[in-house]
């Protein structure tokens, strides 16, 4: 996998973590101490669990080998599914919920990376870098997390859920992407 589908990858994972990002800095005033916190979680949680994930599909891998780019592409493509249908029903409910307790950042740590994970399964199917990996997504996860806490904090316009739905546009097109080139269509 080249450094482009990495990067666009996690492009797409982050914008859970952007949209929550968004939404906060729209409800909170936040300081650099709670934008930095939140930003250093998403990115750590998003960057450990597609390695976590990766450890889990490279050891099946053998097994599955001949159809691993239509699990890559399911599992791309549910991803991406599941954030389009998700960037509809974003309500009002996220807006009572204070980002400055730890607790509450490691939950939303852990809830916006369970797709990293699932990414992270379908990296075990298909040759990638996966050290590189994880430093782009942790890298793209955090300073995208800073961009929408402080757009967040300067407007009130831009709808959270315009982020998580490119996110699951982009997952889907990578998808096919994986399945065009190993069909060599690409």
């Amino acid at each position: 996998m080249n450094i482009t589908s990495l990067f666009l990858i996690s492009l797409g994972l982050s914008m859970d973590c952007f949209a929550v990002s968004l939404s906060f800095g729209t409800s909170r005033k936040l300081i650099w101490k709670d934008i930095l916190l939140m930003a250093f979680l998403f990115g750590l949680f998003q960057g450990v669990m597609p390695l976590i994930g990766w450890l889990v599909g490279s050891s099946i891998q053998s097994y599955i080998a001949p159809v691993d780019h239509w699990i890559a592409f399911a599992i791309l493509a549910s991803i991406g599914l599941k954030m389009i249908w998700q960037s509809f029903g974003l309500g009002e409910e996220q807006r009572s919920i204070d980002i400055r307790k730890i607790t509450v950042l490691l939950t939303l740590s852990i809830a916006t990376s369970i797709d990293a994970l699932i990414t992270g399964v379908g990296f075990g199917f298909i040759r990638v870098n996966i050290l590189e990996a994880v430093i782009i997504i942790s890298l793209v996860t955090f300073l995208v997390s800073v961009l929408g806490a402080k757009l967040g904090e300067k407007t009130t316009f831009i709808p959270a859920r315009w982020a998580e739905f490119l996110g699951g546009v982009v997952l889907i097109a990578i998808g096919i992407k994986v399945v065009l080139e190993h069909l060599a269509i690409i």
